[in-house]
């Protein structure tokens, strides 16, 4: 077997335990805790055994073809899920496009797998049996990712209603309320189960 083929694979072989981790994507650091300094990194890329993605971010030698911005995002975080702003601008509920990613997860996830220079990601920590509750998925067209279904993301916009702008919040409430697909005997299941049913009922009852 011809010698660079060889240690290519050996190389590949060593990198696929933290694509497997990491959903496809991972960070120089990752390639430092396998032994890899600065030099060894450049050697790999000319090698084509990965390639660079963005600044500090690379694949896996011709793994896809290239991924947009929400493809990164889920794979980077295949166990978040799409809330507040994110989500409100999907349903259009805003139309203020988000500056960030704004991802539900586990309160007990590493905190700093958000410590990303890109893409740009704000983290909702929350109880595991709460981050299952109203979840669906989302197409972005080269990827799907999950996302709280739109009698989910009202309830949590009225629990945070007193962090959230004005402007956007009351827009979110009127847009869910004008929207034909809303359910509002699961958005009251949804309350109960957060603990805000008479605040909901409130806000929602005056709009309809």
């Amino acid at each position: 077997m011809n010698r660079k083929v060889g240690e290519q694979m050996s190389h590949r072989e060593r990198l696929q335990n933290i694509v497997n981790q990491n959903g496809g994507i991972f960070r120089t650091s990752d390639l430092t805790k396998l032994g890899y300094d600065s030099n060894g990194i450049r050697k790999l890329v000319a090698d084509r055994v990965i390639e660079r993605i963005k600044p500090s971010y690379f694949r896996l030698y011709g793994e896809d073809t290239e991924l947009s911005e929400a493809a990164q995002v889920a794979q980077l975080f295949p166990d978040g899920v799409l809330c507040m702003y994110s989500a409100l601008f999907y349903y259009r509920y805003s139309d203020r496009t988000p500056l960030e990613w704004n991802i539900a997860v586990d309160r007990d996830t590493s905190k700093s797998r958000f410590h990303l220079d890109y893409p740009f990601v704000q983290p909702y920590y929350m109880k595991k049996d709460l981050l299952k509750l109203g979840v669906t998925f989302a197409d972005y067209g080269d990827c799907t990712m999950q996302i709280f279904d739109r009698d989910r993301l009202i309830c949590d916009c009225i629990f945070n209603e007193n962090k959230m702008d004005r402007e956007t919040y009351n827009k979110a409430i009127q847009g869910y309320v004008a929207d034909p697909k809303k359910n509002i005997p699961q958005l009251l299941e949804y309350a109960e189960k957060r603990r805000i049913l008479k605040k909901v009922k409130d806000r929602i009852g005056v709009w309809l």
